[in-house]
């Protein structure tokens, strides 16, 4: 665990770097999937997710929340600006939950030739496995790495030796304490309760649903494996190791299939021979649903909960995880998806059992006594995610329900058009 116990080191745990994946689905004028080729061939920062009209941004890694929200403000205007200059126009999707789709057609596997040509042949397995209309929930990552002067100040003090090595174990802690409490970030965020009737029913368009979820892509009916994930957090080697026998047992095409809230992963490219050879750089969390409600896609407060979140676990003293305790995680997951908060109950490491609602406002209580001394802006942090909790009217996925049902991809669109309109204006005002 990091020590955290002198004020300087304390405030470099403000410091953290963050990097965003962002995906959305490039439609037309009345909400239909577009059949055009991806339009950022050349744009290292906005590429190809599952399907060839799935956009997806990758920031690069910036320090702080704000820094990068901005930066992906800025990717998200360049695609409304781009789309709005193809004729016909197209616009992009705001919502992690998809417009109409009219069958499988619609969500064409993303084309790549050449050396890249098994990206094309990975995505068409994965739509056997698990179908493509999954493959168009939509939602954003959040990569996250300590500041390294704190790191090695914390190291100096650790008495380690091995400086990989202590990186490793530490973020290994880490991933295992965010798998039981991340959860949290599934109901903050959390902003898909709608879904038009075309994804569970052909020719249905126009039809809203909704199934009693305020995150359908994290719940029970989203992205999951077939078993519930067990890993041996003991060292780096062991935790390689667990995705490995996934492999082998059949269970995974490769470790890129395993859809798990909680990642490690190394600097570069993103395979387990690197991460085992390098040790890990960062930790990534894959549960935000886009949030239609602020133009960049992610409210910036949500964000910085995030690392306020992975600050306090890896500065408070670690849990037994046992395999019927990783088990139950997943199942928390599910559970933070749904609508009701109240009405949904979870079981914490301990054992002990509480409805989300309850959950959630015990682990915020815990990170503000943890930042009690820090500046105001953390506690306003705090405040604005536990106001989700005392009442439900602020969370995401009722005000989208109260504002969108009965017609929600007319509404989604007529959003969509404004948030374009928006871009092009504030290029015209810088200009």
């Amino acid at each position: 665990m990091l020590h955290i116990d002198t004020p300087e080191l304390r405030q470099l745990l403000l410091n953290g770097n963050f990097g965003l994946e962002k995906e959305g689905l490039r439609v037309t004028e009345g909400g239909f999937l577009s059949h055009t080729s991806h339009p950022f061939p050349d744009d290292p920062y906005i590429v190809r997710d599952f399907c060839e009209n799935q956009t997806e941004i990758n920031t690069a890694v910036r320090q702080g929340a704000h820094a990068v929200v901005e930066e992906l403000q800025r990717h998200t205007d360049k695609i409304h600006r781009t789309l709005a200059g193809l004729e016909p126009r197209e616009y992009l999707w705001l919502f992690s939950n998809p417009p109409h789709i009219r069958n499988e057609a619609d969500i064409p596997v993303a084309q790549f030739g050449g050396a890249q040509s098994g990206k094309t042949i990975y995505r068409e397995y994965l739509s056997r496995r698990y179908g493509k209309y999954k493959m168009t929930l939509c939602g954003i990552h959040v990569n996250y790495s300590f500041n390294e002067e704190l790191l090695r100040q914390d190291f100096a003090r650790s008495g380690q030796t091995d400086y990989v090595a202590y990186k490793n174990d530490l973020y290994l802690t880490l991933a295992k304490r965010a798998a039981a409490y991340s959860w949290i970030l599934v109901s903050v965020t959390a902003a898909s309760p709608l879904m038009d009737g075309s994804y569970v029913e052909k020719d249905k368009l126009d039809s809203d649903i909704f199934q009693g979820l305020a995150s359908v892509r994290c719940s029970e009916l989203g992205y999951w494996n077939a078993f519930a994930p067990v890993f041996d957090y003991t060292n780096l080697t062991t935790y390689v190791e667990s995705m490995r026998d996934f492999v082998r047992k059949g269970w995974l095409q490769s470790p890129t299939e395993l859809y798990y809230p909680v990642r490690l992963k190394p600097a570069g490219l993103n395979r387990l021979e690197t991460l085992e050879a390098y040790g890990v750089n960062h930790i990534e969390l894959r549960m935000f649903d886009l949030n239609p409600l602020v133009p960049a896609g992610v409210d910036e407060r949500d964000v910085a909960f995030a690392g306020l979140l992975l600050g306090w676990l890896a500065s408070t003293e670690d849990q037994p995880f046992t395999e019927r305790d990783q088990v139950q995680a997943v199942q928390n997951f599910k559970n933070a998806a749904h609508y009701d908060l109240k009405t949904v109950n979870m079981v914490v490491p301990d054992g002990e059992v509480y409805s989300v609602v309850d959950a959630a406002r015990n682990v915020i209580g815990f990170m503000r006594e943890f930042y009690r001394d820090f500046p105001a802006e953390v506690q306003e942090v705090l405040d604005f995610e536990e106001a989700k909790f005392i009442n439900a009217e602020n969370r995401y996925a009722w005000k989208i329900r109260r504002e969108f049902e009965g017609g929600f991809v007319d509404r989604g669109m007529e959003l969509a058009k404004k948030r374009q309109e928006e871009a092009l204006k504030n290029l015209s005002d810088h200009l």
